[in-house]
């Protein structure tokens, strides 16, 4: 049986439509998962959306509508967000699905039975825009003097009765798990934050709430609803099977790798491998919180008006160009900026002059005047090894490093070196002196493109794969496996066609 692989996204808050955001993140996640089934791996990719909580139920009132209604509209958002993205997942969660309840309840269970739960009376700060409790020392002073949260969002005093988690009694672990596992928060940025609030000390966590009733019922406390992070949390292992199907359970969990934005760090790094510590279950073996995707460098927001739809985006340049611009100029881990005519520019720039150029020159030659079929390299010939072992190698490290900009770098540096042997070459004019020395030419290019169409699949799977159509490759002939496995002189290939249209815009270059 293959080597299991388990990613999940965070799962999308749905009080709103889909932003920029949550397509970089799935994008993200998607390209990592589907790296992974290239290598040979058994992956399982999750996401989803998490659709409790006092936000959802604030907002469907404000419609008019109940917070059962809002959900089910704005998660067909996300799903539709996802297919356009060409998102590979093999589940979409969602958080109302009557197994989640069930898994979120047997956690809370386990929880308790460990003595990690019990009944008192919140009184403090809290932030509904971001769901989460903040002490006194982490407020900021908003510009007219109220008190704001960390993230910016306005926060109330809250007091009610409720269920607390024991989350002061896990300080000592966390920081010695954190010390033995130092891949669990990455980047380092964000470890070096998570280790510092934790050495600040953590005060116990308020787990549940009675004021409102749109959450999964806590067992044996009817009128009370979980906190909407425990539950939210609790999807990664609801995917799995927990807690009726151990079986799976045991080859999926612990995750391989959660991809989250960076303001949910703690919740993730914190709570939940706490929680996890409390079920006596084991805890994921990496949780990533990648930067944001800011617009000219400045982040995104109603107010301001430039929060930007993915779909329009998918419009008007291509799946693919979007998915390349985003996983190509943000680096993993850091904030990044969006620019219309910067999608326009790279992808002109790396796609159409690059790849999609080297594509259509070398198919259109040897439709014209190898009768439509993979020429024959003479024998003896020096292969050029483009896009070869090394190429595969960078891409590997770079992988392993989460870093899918710096992978995309290397293959589009091997996209450069069959341009440039291409053009050295010149086959078409070398085919009036030396049509076999010709042959041999157009075959290594199109041996470079097909290496190269399948070295990029995880980032620009449609078009990857419409090249590989245009090689004569079946679908068996797609993976990292088949790079070994060469064109074969003589096989007939289809009519050539563009993949990669040039964009229009300011910078179209």
């Amino acid at each position: 049986m293959t080597d299991p692989y388990y990613i999940t996204t965070a799962i999308s808050y749905p009080n709103g439509r889909p932003h920029i955001g949550h397509a970089y993140e799935a994008i993200a996640a998607d390209a990592i998962a589907r790296y992974h089934r290239l290598a040979g791996r058994d992956v399982y990719f999750q996401t989803g959306t998490d659709e409790h909580g006092l936000k959802m139920d604030q907002a469907a009132r404000a419609r008019g509508i109940s917070a059962r209604e809002l959900a089910d509209e704005m998660s067909g958002y996300f799903q539709e967000m996802a297919r356009t993205f060409n998102i590979s997942h093999d589940r979409f969660i969602r958080t109302t699905e009557p197994a989640h309840h069930a898994a979120s309840q047997a956690l809370w269970q386990a929880m308790a039975d460990a003595g990690d739960i019990y009944a008192d009376r919140y009184e403090g700060w809290y932030s509904v825009r971001d769901e989460a409790f903040y002490d006194e020392k982490e407020l900021i002073d908003g510009p007219d003097g109220e008190k704001l949260s960390p993230e910016g969002s306005p926060v109330a005093w809250t007091a009610e009765e409720g269920w607390f988690f024991r989350l002061s009694a896990f300080q000592d672990r966390l920081l010695a798990y954190y010390d033995a596992h130092p891949a669990f928060i990455l980047p380092e940025s964000r470890r070096n934050e998570v280790i510092a609030f934790v050495r600040g000390g953590l005060n116990d966590l308020s787990i549940s709430r009675a004021s409102f009733d749109w959450g999964v019922k806590v067992p044996g406390s009817p009128d009370h609803v979980m906190y909407v992070w425990v539950d939210a949390l609790t999807n990664y292992l609801t995917g799995v099977g927990y807690p009726h199907d151990p079986e799976r359970l045991a080859r999926w969990w612990p995750a391989d790798l959660h991809v989250i934005g960076k303001d949910i760090v703690r919740f993730h790094a914190v709570y939940w491998p706490a929680f996890l510590m409390s079920a006596g279950l084991p805890l994921p073996k990496t949780v990533f919180g990648h930067g944001h995707v800011l617009d000219r460098g400045v982040k995104m927001s109603k107010s301001l008006g430039n929060v930007v739809d993915p779909q329009d985006l998918a419009m008007r340049y291509g799946v693919d160009p979007v998915r390349y611009f985003l996983l190509r100029e943000v680096s993993f881990g850091q904030d990044g900026s969006y620019a219309a005519d910067a999608i326009v520019t790279r992808a002109n720039a790396d796609l159409a002059n690059g790849l999609g150029n080297l594509a259509q020159r070398c198919l259109s030659i040897i439709a014209k005047n190898v009768n439509g079929m993979v020429p024959n390299p003479q024998a003896g010939s020096q292969d050029p090894d483009l896009a070869g072992a090394g190429i595969k190698a960078a891409v590997d490290q770079a992988m392993a490093q989460l870093s899918p900009n710096r992978a995309l770098e290397a293959i589009w540096e091997a996209v450069g070196d069959a341009n440039r042997y291409f053009a050295d070459n010149a086959p078409w004019a070398l085919r009036k002196t030396d049509p076999a020395a010709a042959d041999t030419v157009l075959y290594h290019t199109a041996e470079a493109v097909r290496r190269l169409a399948i070295l990029v699949r995880w980032a620009v799977p449609g078009s990857a794969d419409r090249l590989l159509d245009q090689l004569a490759q079946g679908a068996d002939a797609r993976d990292f496996a088949a790079l070994a496995t060469p064109l074969v002189p003589g096989t007939p290939l289809p009519a050539p066609a563009g993949i990669f249209p040039r964009l229009e815009g300011e910078k179209a270059g």
